[in-house]
């Protein structure tokens, strides 16, 4: 296999699972099952920007990945102590 059908068959398993979370985040029965979609998706989203930095060969996308793991990481735990009823 050469890379560009790696790089094919990466980009195609990262859409078809950001489409599975999506749907999951619109048609969850509860709230929780939004939130874990939303995790989802952020660690998708972060895995999408880790395989952008072996694309373009930039330690810089790695940098930006670890934020927005941190910041995706953060936000889910406020969202989920939201909904569970503040902080207590």
């Amino acid at each position: 296999m050469t890379i560009g059908v790696v790089e094919t068959i990466v980009l195609l398993l990262l859409g078809g699972a950001a489409l599975l979370a999506l749907m999951r985040m619109w048609r969850g029965p509860h709230s929780a099952d939004r939130i874990v979609a939303t995790d989802t998706l952020a660690v998708i989203a972060t895995a999408a920007i880790v395989f952008l930095a072996l694309l373009f060969d930039s330690a810089l996308y790695l940098d930006v990945a670890l934020l927005y793991g941190v910041l995706a990481f953060v936000g889910v735990v406020a969202l989920a102590r939201a909904i569970e009823g503040g902080a207590s």
